[in-house]
């Protein structure tokens, strides 16, 4: 059964309160960054990308270079906006280029395990609640060379492993750190969140190997570009290798549009500019993840059915101020035992994403919080009126 309603939702023309069963479904189980269309939209066609029919006829962008098919411009971009933002270290650095940040984690399980010639799968762990898609990458191939294994904070096997460290966390927002630290471990820092809409940027982050993506630093998810920061030449050409053998490269015209886009946002955060008219992309979308998150606490904390997790004020070098942390997903739990959360909220139909997804229990759920406002207003009025749970 599902929770009860405190009051119903707003009532139609007529003055009669509308047939629950008509009401929209509001899909909050993906993380897609609609959120970020009302930043661009004020833009119209002022910024755009053409590209003529004579262009991006050749595979290659740069043969020269050690990632071939990645464009120079947007190799130039990913360098400044991570200078401008201060959140990766990226000098004497190789940038991989991938179809979103999906690919590049498959290409970074595939080159550190590829090399070590293991007659068994290197095991592939990340500390629970983990990334939901952690498992079924690791499996979907069945391949020989690695193996989901679960759970960092219960790994025991001796060997070779790779450690998948999101910070911040996907799904519950905090700064992680790897968990196992032994000798042979082979971290790969996923750091899709850490840019200053959502977190304090308090250094720049340098690790072996760094994934990043336009989805959620900038809400283009629909372009499909990710990039990864590789110390390790070798790594990084196994990576190409994999890119290469199983897409021939990433798409040129994805790639200059992503350019461009970092660009624009490069420049919204300069001050030096006399030409300079652009509202300040991450001072925007900061104020509205903020805007989000104290709407979200508002509508809940007279209910003793949900919790979510507070987080530290910690100070930001990018903002040059102490922040908040407003994570792109919430992590709620349902205080009451025993209760499927997911299947609670689908009944007011608000589809979420299961805690045990995450490697965690059914009393929690993940919820996106970049949806379009109409659907996250309406998704507050919903679970602001749900009470309690019926056995």
């Amino acid at each position: 059964m599902c929770g009860k309603f405190q009051s119903p939702e707003p009532q139609d023309n007529n003055g009669s309160t509308p047939n629950p069963q008509l009401q929209p479904i509001i899909n909050l189980d993906h993380g897609d960054p609609t959120m970020y269309e009302s930043y661009w939209k004020q833009f119209g066609q002022k910024y755009s990308t053409n590209i003529s029919v004579s262009q991006s006829l050749s595979y290659f962008a740069n043969p020269k270079n050690l990632c071939w098919f990645l464009e120079p411009k947007l190799e130039e971009q990913i360098k400044n906006i991570h200078e401008v933002v201060g959140n990766a270290v990226v000098e004497n650095r190789h940038v991989v280029v991938g179809t979103g940040s999906s690919q590049l984690i498959l290409a970074a399980m595939y080159a550190l395990s590829d090399p070590l010639n293991d007659p068994n799968p290197v095991s592939v762990v990340s500390a629970s609640p983990y990334y939901s898609s952690y498992p079924e990458m690791a499996d979907f191939l069945r391949s020989g060379l690695f193996k989901w294994a679960g759970d960092a904070r219960t790994f025991d096997k001796d060997g070779p492993y790779i450690e998948m460290v999101t910070t911040p966390n996907n799904p519950d927002g905090f700064i992680r750190e790897p968990v196992v630290n032994r000798a042979k471990g082979m971290p790969v820092h996923d750091l899709a969140y850490y840019w200053p809409q959502y977190t304090a940027i308090t250094s720049a982050a340098d690790h072996d190997i760094m994934l990043f993506t336009v989805s959620k630093c900038t809400g283009h998810a629909g372009s499909r570009i990710g990039w990864a920061i590789v110390k390790d030449e070798a790594v990084a050409r196994k990576m190409v290798k994999f890119i290469e053998v199983s897409s021939i490269g990433v798409s040129k015209e994805a790639q200059n549009r992503a350019a461009t886009i970092l660009e624009i946002i490069s420049l919204s955060c300069s001050t030096k500019s006399d030409d300079n008219k652009l509202e300040h992309f991450f001072e925007y979308s900061h104020a509205l993840m903020a805007e989000r998150w104290k709407k979200l606490r508002e509508a809940i904390k007279n209910n003793k059915l949900f919790h979510l997790a507070k987080f530290p004020k910690l100070h930001c070098n990018f903002a040059k101020d102490y922040t908040e942390t407003y994570p792109a997903f919430a992590w709620m739990k349902c205080n009451e035992s025993g209760v499927d959360c997911e299947k609670l909220l689908k009944g007011h139909k608000i589809l979420t994403r299961n805690g045990k997804k995450f490697g965690s229990d059914e009393e929690y759920v993940r919820i996106s919080m970049l949806s379009r406002d109409e659907e996250f207003d309406l998704f507050l009025q919903r679970i602001s009126a749900i009470v309690h749970h019926d056995n």
